[in-house]
């Protein structure tokens, strides 16, 4: 199972986060010259994100981030965002509210139908220090499409989180023992989402790091992530709502898993549930 990737300080991140959220809505409400977008633009950023997984690793690689501004026939209308990020990424260093840019660019202003994230072919999973390929059928490199539809106002900026989900997106290829990535992604608006932040306590037992799952479900969604060295977490992108949050160690800790009920969550806010202590 993958240990912490990093001694981050998460709470501080959340922070820079949220200052970063305030103020692209400062700027959203700029002229467009100050934003320096032409005119029937807006600014579009895409980052990714991951929901843990029990593996090592998780490297997919990423081609391109198209988008569709109608809903018409399959094929058309799909064009790229332009200035991609295109490279071969860890899904599972992107855990506990580390994101990675996908694209940011200007968009024509309008309706945005649809964002499509295209893979490449070199994908694969690392499972008790070997690694072995992910097939991934044509259909998945072509393009997983992810359903938006919203509006995009010129000279406003607007930025959208994919959450990759490694545990359901990865399915053993039956006799043969080999796996498919059969991408499963949650895809939302920053702006019209909440953060849930927090300490796990203890973080270690018998001088050992605990990898600890901290889970929020309801009807609708549910958001996953690891506890960092430190036990420090991050959800984001969590849609508004009442949430159950589930604090699981791992087995061998010898620790109890931990349930809180109706934590409320609101757009463009976090909630700060503070230390968390396990028994």
């Amino acid at each position: 199972m993958k240990m912490f990737s990093g001694k981050l300080k998460l709470r501080k991140f959340a922070g820079l986060l949220l200052a970063a959220v305030a103020l692209t809505s400062f700027y959203s409400c700029s002229d467009d010259d100050d934003n320096n977008l032409e005119e029937d633009t807006a600014r579009l950023t895409v980052r990714m994100t991951d929901a843990p997984g029990d593996y090592d690793a998780v490297f997919v690689e990423v081609e391109d981030v198209m988008i569709k501004s109608d809903l018409e026939a399959e094929g058309e209308g799909w064009v790229s965002v332009g200035n991609v990020q295109t490279g071969i990424y860890d899904l599972l260093e992107l855990t506990g509210g580390v994101t990675q840019l996908l694209a940011e660019a200007e968009v024509p202003a309008g309706h945005l139908g649809q964002i499509r994230l295209v893979l490449g072919n070199n994908n694969s999973v690392v499972i008790n220090g070997e690694s072995q390929p992910l097939s991934t059928p044509s259909a998945q490199q072509s393009g997983l499409k992810l359903q938006v539809n919203q509006e995009l106002e010129a000279g406003e900026q607007y930025e959208f989180l994919l959450d990759f989900d490694v545990d359901q997106s990865i399915v053993t290829a039956g006799s043969s023992g080999g796996f498919i990535l059969k991408p499963v992604i949650r895809v939302s608006a920053t702006a019209e989402t909440g953060m849930i932040i927090g300490e796990v306590h203890p973080s270690a037992v018998g001088g050992l790091g605990i990898q600890t799952v901290v889970k929020a479900t309801n009807a609708s969604h549910t958001i996953s992530a690891y506890t960092d060295a430190n036990g420090a977490f991050v959800l984001n992108g969590v849609p508004s709502g009442t949430y159950q949050i589930t604090v699981t160690p791992e087995a061998a800790s010898g620790l109890s898993a931990k349930t809180m009920s109706n934590v409320e969550v609101s757009s463009n806010a976090t909630v700060d549930l503070e230390t968390i202590f396990l028994d």
